[in-house]
């Protein structure tokens, strides 16, 4: 299946809550994206890896993605290494997507910032000719891929992005997707432990903190990542 976005994250919400607007949007201009989750955040303090691979095909659902996939490698342990990003590049492979959007580079959680390198990592070495990968089952070797542009989303940290996406009209569906993982966000009848994402502060910052960004561009809602290299455009006016 052919991709023009592929959006990967570390554990299933963590798209949704940095990219999901952006994700939406595209969705609804007619491109073909999907979703990879690392792991099953089954070391999460709130909820068990089966209810997260629940909550995680609902936000799906939600936001209209194509596919979605798990790696299922180990929470909190994967690490940056060649076994890891074989993996990877084979889903790079298969999916052959335009652009790639992955965890921000610096966060709170120690698997942001190895995802995000990993991922990165991995969207280079698939451009190799000499890496020889195959599918699952297929006895035939993968060709070749590297995606046009690397995006990082902004996580816990208030890192400054080097581009914002407008995604006004379309946080109504993001908010819908992050809030399907309801054993992780504000329950005030949930007799979980309290997490420093399970506040309502922190559920109400997934509107204002895309508001406060909308409002440094001069629009409503927006969303924004980090690059791995300089932004081009065809003209100066097309910067908003």
């Amino acid at each position: 299946m052919k991709l023009d976005i592929l959006a990967i994250g570390a554990h299933p919400d963590d798209v949704e809550l940095s990219c999901g607007a952006t994700l939406a949007k595209e969705v609804a201009n007619g491109k073909k994206v999907g979703i990879i989750d690392l792991t099953r955040g089954e070391l999460g303090t709130r909820g068990t890896a089966e209810t997260r691979d629940e909550e995680a095909s609902n936000a799906a659902k939600i936001l209209g993605v194509h596919t979605r996939a798990n790696m299922r490698f180990a929470d909190g342990f994967f690490i940056n290494d060649k076994a890891h990003q074989i993996e990877i590049i084979k889903m790079i492979r298969y999916y052959r997507p335009e652009i790639i959007i992955c965890n921000a580079v610096d966060d709170r959680h120690i698997d942001h910032p190895k995802g995000s390198q990993l991922v990165s990592d991995a969207c280079f070495l698939s451009g190799l000719k000499k890496i020889e990968t195959k599918y699952k089952d297929s006895n035939q070797l993968q060709e070749p891929w590297r995606p046009k542009q690397v995006y990082h989303y902004i996580q816990w940290k208030d890192i400054e992005p080097d581009l914002v996406v407008d995604v006004t009209g379309f946080m109504d569906i993001k908010v819908k997707s992050v809030l399907a993982y309801k054993t992780q966000f504000f329950d005030p009848n949930s007799k979980e432990p309290e997490t420093p994402i399970s506040s309502k502060n922190f559920t109400d910052s997934v509107d204002y903190r895309a508001r406060n960004l909308g409002r440094l561009v001069g629009v409503e809602h927006a969303e924004g990542y980090t690059v791995e290299r300089f932004v081009a455009v065809d003209s100066i006016f097309d910067l908003k």
